[in-house]
């Protein structure tokens, strides 16, 4: 999970200040990463109990695809999470790894090998690779961007390579839709994050976090192939 584009200016301590009893003084529309930088690790897995099992599941996939002395991209590495999962990979097979993350407060906290490279991905130039990974990182681009993104990085992709997204995504419609967003609470509240967090989250996240549409994927190759899903989240498989 990472910043690839930050809203708003308040600094670590007042914008979020969230800890082991739930409160927190996360404004409306007001969520960023630099907010929530030093409480990341207990943040991330409050609001996504299944983040260990997605960062596995997506280092599982992205191993597929790396190459000896081939070069991957963690886009919006945040802490470090997938790098760290690729590491015995990275080492065997001698490949590169990047990250990059736009958040100054989450490089500094940033634990993985490779290098990173603090950059807005919007404007940041690709070298040809052999597999990235966005994880919870698109939904933060505005809607404009997020195809654009997708199309720079499917043209910089060797062939037979992947890009690999998990993100939020639209929903389905109808009383399906309402389903997926209550899983998704639900999760949350099972793991013990107070109901209150959970909404407080969820309005500081207006106008800040944009669900990614399942359509952009047949813009950008044959056959995308779904990997994950836990309620309104789902990772793809983009190859090449």
């Amino acid at each position: 999970m990472g910043a690839a584009w930050s809203v708003g200016t308040a600094d670590d301590d007042a914008q979020y200040c969230a800890g082991s009893t739930g409160q927190n003084t996360m404004q409306v529309g007001g969520f960023t990463f630099e907010g929530i930088a030093k409480d990341f690790e207990r943040h991330v897995r409050a609001h996504l109990p299944w983040y260990d099992l997605a960062t596995d599941s997506v280092a599982v996939a992205a191993k597929h695809y790396i190459t000896d002395g081939g070069l991957v991209y963690d886009i919006g590495c945040a802490s470090g999470n997938v790098g760290r999962s690729l590491a015995d990979v990275l080492k065997s097979r001698r490949a590169r790894l990047i990250g990059i993350d736009c958040s100054g407060a989450m490089a500094a906290r940033y634990d993985a090998p490779g290098a990173l490279i603090v950059d807005d991905i919007r404007g940041y130039e690709f070298q040809p690779f052999d597999v990235a990974v966005s994880m919870l990182t698109l939904m933060f681009l505005p809607p404009c961007d997020q195809l654009s993104t997708l199309r720079k990085l499917m043209a910089s992709v060797r062939h037979g390579g992947a890009v690999i997204v998990l993100e939020r995504f639209a929903g389905c419609g109808g009383y399906p839709q309402t389903i997926m967003q209550r899983l998704t609470f639900a999760a949350k509240m099972a793991e013990g994050t107070p109901a209150a967090e959970v909404m407080e989250k969820e309005m500081a996240l207006i106008g800040v976090q944009r669900p990614l549409n399942r359509s952009y994927f047949y813009h950008l190759c044959d056959k995308p192939v779904e990997f994950f899903r836990y309620g309104e989240f789902s990772g793809y498989i983009l190859q090449k």
